[in-house]
């Protein structure tokens, strides 16, 4: 019998000295909320697609202990940064903070975020970057985690989180974390709208609450997303979508920013399929035809004066761009 070959050990993999990670932001295609719960939350069921805006945060170790943070921007839609946090109250940071607790030999480490989606705007861009911060950091401290226990920890940081670290597209139901992943492979077109302002996530809901109480809007618990849905996003059928989308926080953001009728109202008047507020809002986002029809559409947006920006979508979660050795 001759003897058996074995391969020689695999040295333990060097952990990189800086590596870049890009998360997308989302859309909610479909967002059905419920009543205010006595915990103080509300339940939604929700169709979340990931679009191609990117944030990208950078990390790097530090020869020091602890976590910094520096933001800058870029795009076309030129988010402004200047009331982002640079301390712990940053979700990025947060993020780093907790997986730390999962490090056997975590160094300090600074992340750089570039943003491109816009801050308060509706798109989950903190979550992009808390998802981002997860997968570098675990990068930098070969943590070995798997996409499952990096999500349960990105559920404990914020609902959008762990959809920022899947990607693609899925239903969400609960308040948004118990996702399940949707059939979306034919690339849908679209076109966003960015405010000079941003909208806080839990005043939209609070005016959402309000507009209920004194009967304006209806209120149902939500047990599913609206199965039409699903079939136009599945066939890629961007007319199918367009008679189907919509966002129960539409009226509230709206109520607190009437000028956003205008934005809805200009979109449709320039070619789209259909138009709506994405997520908490104030941005907008537009459904076009084609590839072609977004970039015609975004072309004369920006012509009237708007930021607007063509992007397509399911897109990968969060994903790791580039790695430097130590």
């Amino acid at each position: 019998m001759s003897a058996a070959k074995f391969s020689p050990a695999q040295p333990p993999t060097a952990a990189p000295a800086s590596v870049c990670v890009r998360a997308p932001g989302k859309i909610n295609v479909s967002l059905r909320v419920g009543p205010l719960r006595p915990d103080g939350y509300h339940s939604v069921a929700s169709v979340y697609l990931a679009v191609s805006l990117f944030e990208e945060v950078r990390a790097t170790v530090t020869e020091g202990p602890g976590i910094t943070v520096t933001v800058d921007s870029d795009g076309a839609l030129q988010v402004p940064v200047k009331d982002i946090p640079l301390g712990p109250d940053n979700l990025a940071v947060r993020a780093a903070q907790a997986l730390a607790a999962f490090a056997e030999n975590p160094t300090g480490v600074h992340l750089h975020i570039t943003k491109r989606v816009p801050v308060a705007g509706g798109m989950g861009g903190g979550s992009a970057d808390a998802a981002a911060a997860l997968v570098a950091c675990d990068a930098l401290w070969n943590t070995h985690l798997s996409r499952e226990e990096l999500a349960g920890i990105a559920a404990g940081l914020g609902a959008d989180v762990p959809f920022s670290l899947l990607g693609g597209t899925a239903v969400g139901l609960g308040v948004g974390d118990r996702l399940t992943p949707a059939i979306s492979k034919t690339p849908l077109h679209w076109v966003l709208v960015a405010s000079d302002f941003g909208l806080s996530t839990p005043g939209v809901y609070g005016a959402l609450d309000s507009l209920r109480e004194e009967g304006q809007l209806q209120a149902e618990e939500p047990e599913e997303v609206d199965p039409a849905i699903l079939a136009a996003m599945r066939s890629g059928n961007a007319q199918d979508l367009a008679s189907v989308m919509s966002n129960d926080l539409q009226a509230a953001a709206l109520h607190l920013a009437p000028g956003l009728a205008d934005v809805l109202s200009a979109g449709e008047r320039l070619g789209a399929l259909a138009g709506m507020v994405s997520g908490s809002g104030p941005t907008v986002a537009f459904l076009a035809q084609n590839a072609p029809a977004a970039a015609e559409l975004a072309a004369a947006l920006r012509a009237a004066g708007h930021r607007a920006l063509a992007v397509e979508g399911p897109v990968s979660g969060a994903r790791l761009a580039s790695a430097v050795a130590g």
